[in-house]
């Protein structure tokens, strides 16, 4: 009896848990408590943190129990092959081309240059990984934090760097939904009183056939210019089609609603137990959290100043409110959202969203065709 209670003992928890394990506990309970107290992207951080839970409950590795995500048959290791093998990414885009109305973009097609703009925050961070030592492959998956897109960041990395996949991807999700706190300083440092009272003029209508048109030319375009982009862009503008067509409305409807939800759950609860203590509490870990900060700055800096620039040449009745510059990154819709909020705090007559929809979305694009350009050269 005392032996088979020491065996038991031998295969709790308790006996086999580290100081690392209730460190990563901590976070998971930590992104739990920002989504419901916080209502931080409670989507993707309450199954973060919930995953990231599961990951780092302590088990003894050699009872070949099959439990874990990272052992070869376990019911964990089958839902994360979503993950490893990149095609929950591609099943997200599809739902987010099937919810996106694009036609902000489509009335005014040079708000599509204020989400190229943001981009310059994964070009920079690319950079600045390489001089810190990191491969050109890792550097790139690292660098693609800075699009504020969770499913690019999982897709990229799981080609470029698995090992630092689990990283990159709460690192992506965990900014994005820090997009409230981390965006409005930037912003109101980096403009006047005066700009942010800028006042658009309200977009030209679009026809139906012009929405229409836009998935299919789109993607033409996109994946001609990068087609190593072509599963991200290819369901993201799939996913359009279905909802303007106006003939695959059920279908539409399950992509942006059913099907999105589940894979979001399996992806999110996935990610969050790859970050099993043994394996996420690195120096690289901290340096990807680090360039992931300094990616998203970037990019919300440089969509701001582009605006700015931009300004310069445009006449005084087409001017474009700069607060709109930092939606370029492409956490949709949130970023759009912040955009809007700070316009109505200093001119509550001043509504911004529709607008700011519009490099907003461009981002979403941005952010893929950057994954395909990157994936293209580093592959």
């Amino acid at each position: 009896m005392l032996q088979n209670l020491s065996e038991f003992w031998h295969f709790t928890g308790f006996y086999n848990a580290t100081w690392p394990h209730f460190i990563m506990l901590a976070v998971g309970l930590f992104f739990i408590w920002l989504a419901i107290k916080k209502d931080f992207e409670p989507m993707l951080l309450v199954p973060i943190g919930f995953g990231i839970l599961i990951g780092n409950i302590p088990f003894s590795t050699t009872a070949g129990l099959e439990i874990g995500i990272y052992e070869e048959g376990s019911v964990l290791n089958i839902l994360y092959n979503g993950v490893s093998a990149g095609w929950y990414p591609p099943l997200i885009f599809l739902g987010i081309g099937a919810m996106t109305d694009f036609t902000a973009l489509i009335a005014n097609p040079k708000l599509m240059l204020v989400g190229a703009a943001a981009q310059f925050g994964i070009f920079g961070a690319y950079m600045v990984a390489l001089a810190l030592g990191f491969a050109p492959d890792q550097a790139g998956a690292i660098a693609i934090i800075g699009g504020a897109d969770g499913p690019t960041a999982i897709f990229l990395s799981s080609k470029l760097a698995p090992n630092l996949m689990g990283a990159i991807a709460v690192s992506a999700y965990s900014y994005m939904a820090l997009v409230p706190v981390i965006q409005p300083p930037i912003m109101r440092l980096l403009t006047t009183k005066n700009e942010r009272l800028i006042k658009m003029k309200p977009a030209r209508a679009v026809s139906q056939n012009e929405k229409i048109m836009f998935p299919i030319i789109g993607m033409i375009l996109t994946c001609f210019v990068v087609p190593s982009g072509l599963p991200l862009l290819g369901m993201l503008f799939f996913g359009n089609l279905l909802r303007e067509c106006g003939v695959t409305t059920r279908l539409a409807r399950t992509a942006s609603n059913a099907l999105t939800d589940i894979v979001t759950i399996l992806l999110g609860m996935t990610v969050g137990a790859s970050t099993q203590a043994t394996t996420f509490l690195t120096r690289e870990t901290v340096f990807i959290f680090a360039l992931g900060f300094m990616a998203f700055v970037i990019a919300s800096f440089s969509g701001v100043m582009f605006v700015k620039i931009f300004n310069l040449v445009l006449p005084k009745s087409k001017k474009i409110n700069p607060l709109i510059g930092n939606a370029g990154v492409s956490a949709v819709p949130m970023a759009a959202r912040i955009s809007n909020n700070l316009g109505l705090e200093y001119d509550p007559s001043n509504y911004l969203l529709m607008h700011a929809m519009g490099p907003n979305v461009a981002g979403v694009i941005g952010s893929a065709v950057a994954a395909g350009v990157l994936l293209g050269f580093l592959a």
